[in-house]
């Protein structure tokens, strides 16, 4: 009995020591920078990372020994590449609401006629009215407004002086303006600046000597109002433009809704 258990002890001891001499082989130095040869490298690093993962390298998964967690908004997959959150569709669908409000409230698809033989063009947001009479071109320039009283410009051009255009800017004032004792009519839009520019330019030119209606006598100022009478700039006209304007403006809203929503969704 004395000799086994010399023997479980000797036994003990010899495992003890190739252990320790094992645990010694191991280097605790930094690596080299040179590559080592095959026969003597081990995969140590490797080796980490199975006994970090309960599936091995079957799973294909590599954990970072170091990760910072990043705080995102929740997205929703698109094959655009672009982003989108949870934000956003509900951002869609509130804009799909609206527009479906505003058509409801939308009078007509159609835009309304203007009497009187103009014709619309339209650049954008910039719409004008153009029409001859008896060798004269008259062009109204004005954007849609949504209070349904936009500003706009009257140009009279005569054929034969072509160089320049006889302008006026006009506007819609809050006070409708009379013409004078006596008189039960009034004006719903007024002259505010007159001035000659050149024909065809887009801006007015600042040199250009501009008259201010402010102080002008009554006399020249309704000279001026019946002169733009003549060429089909009256009440009437003035009442067309602001439906149109306001026709014009709600069509635009709807479209830039629409355009918004598509943006949004990304379509």
């Amino acid at each position: 009995m004395l000799k086994s258990l010399s023997r479980a002890v000797g036994t003990a001891v010899r495992l003890s020591t190739v252990t320790t001499s094992t645990a010694r082989a191991v280097p605790l130095s930094r690596p080299t920078l040179c590559a080592p040869s095959p026969a003597t490298s081990r995969p140590f690093t490797r080796s980490l990372w199975l006994m970090s993962n309960n599936n091995g390298a079957s799973s294909g998964y590599r954990p970072k020994l170091f990760s910072s967690r990043v705080l995102r908004p929740s997205s929703v997959s698109c094959g655009c590449g672009a982003l989108h959150t949870e934000g956003d569709k509900a951002f869609g669908e509130f804009l799909s609401d609206e527009i479906k409000e505003e058509r409801k409230i939308q009078k007509t698809k159609s835009l309304p006629k203007m009497s009187g033989g103009w014709t619309l063009e339209t650049n954008g947001a910039e719409v004008k009215l153009v029409r001859s009479v008896s060798g004269e071109k008259i062009m109204v320039t004005f954007n849609p407004d949504i209070v349904s009283a936009p500003n706009f410009v009257v140009e009279v051009t005569k054929q034969e002086a072509a160089k320049h255009s006889l302008v006026f800017d006009c506007h819609f004032p809050e006070d409708e303006i009379g013409h004078g004792e006596g008189e039960e009519e009034s004006d719903i839009f007024a002259i505010r600046e007159v001035s000659f520019q050149p024909e065809g330019d887009s801006d007015w030119k600042e040199t250009s000597y501009t008259l201010n209606t402010d102080s002008l006598d009554w006399a020249l100022y309704d000279h001026f109002m019946d002169f733009l009478a003549d060429r089909g700039v009256d009440n009437a006209f003035a009442d067309d433009l602001r439906e149109l304007s306001t026709a014009m403006e709600h069509q635009e809203y709807i479209k830039f809704l629409e355009d918004l929503g598509s943006f949004v969704h990304c379509k």
